[in-house]
């Protein structure tokens, strides 16, 4: 085999063990779906979702990190004093946010939004 040929070889399975040792960065990163909610009070809420039983709310500049509640319908996350509920998905579903009670009941209706 001739040197330019060898090293050819050479580098070429270098590559390949590179390329099949590193996970590509997009497989590295969680998969975060978020969504823009416009309320009817004119409130922009942004909420993202890294699996179902978090949610991450971001509303008159704060940011919540809720859990996954019990509900009848649509999906509820609690934390901090509020409920994120939501039902449908895409374009037209609703987002509420509620009082969360220290009884873990549902308390006054804060805001109603529609996802854009």
């Amino acid at each position: 085999m001739q040197p330019i040929q060898r090293l050819s070889l050479v580098l070429t399975a270098s590559l390949l063990v590179v390329a099949c040792g590193s996970t590509p960065p997009a497989a590295q990163e969680e998969a975060v779906t978020s969504a823009l909610y416009t309320c009817e009070s004119g409130v922009k809420i942004v909420a993202s979702y890294s699996d179902t039983d978090t949610a991450t709310v971001h509303y008159q500049g704060r940011t919540y990190s809720l859990k996954n509640a019990v509900s009848a319908s649509g999906a509820r996350y609690v934390g901090d004093g509020i409920e994120w509920w939501t039902k449908g998905a895409g374009r037209g579903a609703s987002g509420s946010v509620l009082q969360h009670l220290a009884d873990g009941t549902s308390g006054a209706v804060l805001e109603t939004c529609t996802q854009e």
